[in-house]
């Protein structure tokens, strides 16, 4: 297997561990929103805003870390930095590069505890940003499938950002590669 394939592979299966994330990032936004913001929350209500929080960072940091780093190698630029990767995708068109500073300095508040002092800020901007998130993800694989750069992924597949989907491309992939 040559280079280029191997790192389509690897793409494939963060797409994979990516939508399983966003899978459960929307179910964990569905039981939020159905809260609402409020400046009181029940054990409950805090421990579902919890789960959101936590899968808001986990999904971000899979799509920075994995996807957006992981495109830039397939497509043989240069990006060392996040900034320099967020301007990458904004001249790309697949997202802006404001909305991917946000997302990433929300995903440190979290995962840091910065503003701790008033949760509920946190909790309104994660609703707020998991849509923007989930677009991005989503122009992301658009993109890909249309600079052909990325042959897994077709508009004829079931989505991948559901469990079936996920499920349906690694066995594709599994028999793909062996």
């Amino acid at each position: 297997m040559n280079n280029e394939a191997l790192m389509l592979e690897g793409l494939n299966q963060d797409f994979g561990r990516l939508g399983k994330a966003v899978e459960m990032l929307k179910h964990s936004l569905q039981r939020c929103n159905k809260i609402g913001i409020k400046p009181n929350y029940s054990l409950e209500e805090l421990d579902q805003f919890e789960s959101l929080t936590s899968r808001f960072a986990r999904t971000s940091d899979i799509y920075t870390h994995k996807i957006m780093r992981g495109v830039i190698l397939i497509l043989r630029e240069e990006a060392n930095t996040f900034i320099d990767r967020a301007n990458l995708f904004e001249k790309l068109e697949i997202s802006n590069a404001e909305d991917l500073k946000l997302i990433r300095d929300l995903r440190n508040e979290i995962s840091h505890e910065y503003r701790v002092d008033d949760i509920t800020e946190i909790f309104e901007a994660v609703v707020e940003y998991c849509d923007k998130l989930i677009e991005v993800i989503q122009r992301t694989k658009a993109y890909l499938e249309k600079k052909k750069c990325y042959p897994y992924l077709t508009n004829k597949d079931v989505s991948l950002f559901t469990p079936r989907g996920v499920r349906n491309k690694l066995v594709e992939l599994e028999s793909y590669v062996m």
